[in-house]
């Protein structure tokens, strides 16, 4: 993956001697209740349109940790993968920032502030397990003050010690405060208030409130190739399975550029580009037949005709030639966001 920008590591270590902080534990994280600013705590949680509503097959999913890979296995065939379909809200992975709305037995409502949505100027809602929450004012504050460490690639794994066991896999996206660093890793907070070590080569370092560099059309379209292959997961936002806008929204995400979480929402900002002068990185959009009417799919438009895209629950992300594959003229129009 096109590396975006790194901090080095004499810089990471001038910004936590400004800060004091160090890898020392703080008090014990808190179940989060209504009203708190809470973390997500596990791989990546995912939203439900309501609780109590899951199959015994989507166990690994619920549970804290998480088994995304076991879940993925569980729906193998195309008609358990499309059950989720109407069913589920959307994801955010490890670290992410919710605000708990309500709390109802083992379920929480929460809105993710980092994906926009005209539903809840708050942020994008849904159900999650309450035990994959945690509240955590001193982890709010590492987020603030520390430098932090974005995965860039498709999965890392949390260890013990430099190159150590493994405690944890997590997803390309993850943010993640920084209290140490050698050359060869980065000593990450977590938001249950423990710390493991991540390898250096899987992330890049930016200072407190810092973003990525704005990025090309091509720097998207490499960022987006790395997902070739990957099963189409309805409301997915992570590496463990991506819908189309959640796609999009991620690839945008990792270059520092805030676009709606879902596509009709996409459809309706960014720069009007018109189908003649089309180039990488622009988002296609598709409606009914005739581009008329509510936008239901997003792709990526990657040059010389082809568009990479998260199609449905039968296939996996893939590149077309986006005229020959709007086969019903379901062409809306294009945006850009750079």
């Amino acid at each position: 993956m096109k590396r975006i920008r790194v901090v080095t590591a004499a810089c990471v270590a001038a910004l936590l001697s400004t800060t004091g902080t160090t890898a020392a534990a703080s008090p014990a994280a808190d179940a989060p209740e209504a009203g708190d600013r809470a973390f997500v705590d596990v791989t990546a949680t995912t939203l439900w349109v309501e609780p109590d509503t899951a199959r015994g097959l989507d166990a690994p999913s619920l549970s804290n940790p998480v088994d995304l890979d076991q879940w993925n296995e569980n729906m193998e065939d195309t008609e358990t993968r499309g059950w989720l379909t109407g069913k589920l809200e959307s994801q955010a992975v490890l670290g992410s920032e919710v605000e708990v709305t309500e709390v109802s037995g083992d379920w929480a409502h929460v809105v993710v502030p980092e994906q926009s949505t005209p539903r809840d100027d708050r942020g994008y809602p849904g159900w999650v397990p309450v035990e994959q929450l945690v509240e955590n004012e001193d982890f709010a504050q590492q987020v603030q003050d520390l430098p932090s460490a974005q995965v860039t690639a498709d999965r890392a794994a949390l260890t013990d010690r430099p190159a150590g066991e493994v405690l944890q896999e997590i997803s390309f996206n993850t943010r993640l405060p920084v209290l140490a660093t050698t050359p060869e890793a980065l000593r990450v907070a977590l938001p249950d208030d423990s710390a493991a070590w991540l390898d250096s080569a899987d992330a890049d370092v930016y200072a407190p409130g810092e973003e990525p560099a704005p990025p090309t059309g091509q720097d998207l379209v490499e960022t987006g190739e790395e997902f070739l292959g990957l099963r189409y997961l309805w409301a997915g936002v992570s590496s463990y399975g991506y819908d189309c806008s959640g796609y999009t929204y991620s690839i945008h995400r990792a270059h520092g550029i805030d676009i709606p979480r879902d596509a009709a929402d996409q459809a309706a900002e960014g720069e009007d580009v018109e189908a003649a002068d089309l180039r990488a990185g622009d988002l296609l959009f598709f409606a009914q037949p005739g581009g008329e009417g509510y936008v239901h799919h997003v792709g990526m438009y990657i040059g010389d005709g082809r568009m990479i895209h998260a199609p449905n629950e039968s296939t996996s992300v893939s590149v077309v030639d986006w005229e020959e594959w709007d086969s019903d003229d379901e062409f809306s129009g294009a945006k850009r966001y750079l």
